[in-house]
């Protein structure tokens, strides 16, 4: 079975772990890249969808992290998260600034139930904000599908071209329905077909490590954390008594 892929694009959030993982339980695949990472990157790795996280930046701040429009034209679907939404908004062309008043903490919004990002979600629902910008005028073809008392962009979309912006962080608990918000995206925006499970990453890490490996020896040092303990769980399932772990 072909693996399908959905790219997460680090730019720097507190929560980009937690946007993979609603990825991946919505069961497809996904990998997180920095910003930095090349167009021409992008490209060979063909993703069916491209996720832009949240960062402690202000976008319109000189050196702050971004991205090329060509992302934005190549395509895929793409969904702005928080910074994301707001460095889509200012690349191509609408307007960013301080925001009036800061939103942060649970927030009701109302929402356009026709736009793809909230079919089966309720009109009025709780979102976790936290934003010291806000996106105050719209980029061309741009509108926007959802809102709050203090946010008139909470959230957007170019449905013809496939691009949405979301303000708040449907990553988090807090919004309550925010892992189906992702799932609207990835499944029915991006058209994954939702098949994938994480025993295949298992079986596919362990195949190659047996590949990298051969006939060598391998030394893990083992510091009982998680990663560590994950790694060396995957190493002795591949090489067995070929590990040494310290």
């Amino acid at each position: 079975m072909k693996r399908e892929l959905v790219l997460v694009i680090d730019f720097g959030g507190q929560y980009n772990q937690l946007v993979a993982r609603r990825v991946r339980e919505s069961n497809v695949y996904c990998e997180i890249y920095s910003y930095k990472v090349a167009m021409q990157k992008i490209k060979e790795l063909n993703p069916k969808g491209i996720i832009l996280t949240g960062g402690p930046n202000s976008c319109y701040e000189e050196g702050a992290a971004t991205c090329e429009k060509e992302l934005f034209e190549c395509g895929v679907p793409v969904l702005g998260l928080c910074y994301g939404a707001q460095l889509m908004q200012y690349v191509l062309g609408g307007n960013v600034e301080a925001a009036p008043t800061r939103e942060y903490g649970k927030t009701e919004i109302v929402v356009d139930i026709t736009s793809p990002l909230f079919s089966n979600v309720s009109e009025k629902t709780v979102c976790w904000m936290s934003h010291n910008d806000y996106i105050s005028a719209l980029a061309p073809g741009f509108k926007s599908v959802a809102h709050s008392d203090e946010c008139p962009v909470a959230a957007c979309e170019n449905r013809e071209k496939n691009l949405y912006g979301i303000q708040f962080h449907p990553e988090v608990l807090h919004t309550a329905e925010g892992k189906k918000m992702l799932r609207n995206f990835v499944i029915d925006v991006c058209g994954c077909s939702g098949d994938w499970k994480m025993d295949f990453f298992v079986e596919e890490s362990i195949k190659a490590i047996r590949e990298k490996v051969g006939d060598g020896k391998v030394l893990c040092a083992l510091s009982g954390g998680v990663d560590s303990s994950v790694a060396a769980v995957l190493l002795s399932k591949a090489i067995g008594n070929q590990l040494t772990c310290v």
